[in-house]
């Protein structure tokens, strides 16, 4: 059972990391979308303002509330991330809400918060909203996925991207619900770590997918980065409860190196150093989902 603190400390921050992920995820769809399914791009459009409102208010309601290592992972937030923002929306003519941004960049710890009862109500009423919101963004997945599928529509989109960003919102929506009958999100570490992986693995295959074919180096090296992650996977469903610290010391090592890289390709999208059907804002995106499962798996280890 979690505590009233453990609660809105919880909610706070599964809320500000993924609600910035389904929202961007509504951008990155909207990209895709070609002019014919323009409904769909205005359904994605308004699933995206949503997450902003919510993403607001949950920021307000932040400060000082959040732990200082929640700030300092850059899960949420990173030096890059402005940036990314202002050339996606330069370069699509998406609308993108920089004020969480700003807001964001500007958040503290305080140690000596007063987690009161009228903040835990109003944590309650965030949450309930955004269950009901991602149930929203889940159907809207399903249905592009289902029409992608079934060859009733064409997409700048990968199946793999839809299915993959359908399955972060299943996991936003258990790890809410988990926390709304006041339950640890996720409470099986080899469950996590295979789901965390397996994204990992496929960032990897979204990169080497999207680079410009002369980007041998660059294609190698994320081809290389699907192919361990993948061997670490088998692994890790293979591992006993006495294998779980040297399987997590190896999936910290290489989810390290793996934002690493995603640091330097962020980058290098911004400065237009690299050739790629991307934008710096997706580089940003993977690079804080990094950020966050680096932050999940250092905090098992030193609980354990």
């Amino acid at each position: 059972m979690l505590s009233r603190r453990d609660y809105i400390k919880t909610s706070l921050e599964l809320n500000l990391f993924f609600g910035r992920i389904m929202k961007e995820h509504m951008i990155f769809m909207e990209v895709g979308l070609l002019i014919i399914d323009s409904s769909l791009i205005l359904e994605g459009d308004q699933l995206k303002r949503s997450f902003e409102e919510i993403l607001l208010e949950t920021i307000a309601l932040s400060k000082g509330a959040i732990n200082q290592e929640v700030l300092e992972s850059e899960e949420l937030v990173t030096p890059l991330t402005l940036n990314s923002e202002t050339i996606t929306q330069d370069n699509t003519g998406i609308c993108i809400n920089k004020e969480i941004t700003l807001e964001e960049l500007e958040l503290e710890s305080n140690p000596y918060f007063d987690f009161t009862s009228e903040l835990e109500r109003r944590i309650d009423n965030i949450n309930k909203r955004a269950i009901n919101l991602v149930i929203e963004v889940i159907k809207f997945k399903e249905k592009v996925l289902a029409k992608l599928l079934e060859c009733k529509m064409f997409a700048n989109l990968y199946q793999l991207l839809i299915d993959h960003i359908l399955r972060e919102a299943k996991f936003y929506l258990m790890a809410l619900e988990n926390v709304q009958k006041q339950t640890k999100p996720i409470t099986d570490i080899l469950e996590q770590e295979i789901f965390w992986d397996t994204i990992m693995k496929e960032h990897a295959f979204f990169i080497r997918g999207l680079l410009d074919p002369t980007e041998v180096d660059l294609f190698n090296t994320a081809n290389d980065f699907s192919q361990r992650f993948d061997e670490l996977i088998e692994r890790t469903e293979e591992a006993n409860k006495e294998d779980i610290p040297k399987i997590t010391k190896e999936a910290i090592k290489l989810t390290t190196e793996i934002r690493d890289f995603k640091v330097t390709g962020t980058e290098g999208l911004i400065d237009c150093q690299i050739k790629a059907m991307a934008y710096p804002l997706l580089g940003d995106h993977i690079l804080r989902e990094a950020n966050r499962y680096i932050r999940l798996l250092k905090s098992y280890l030193k609980g354990h």
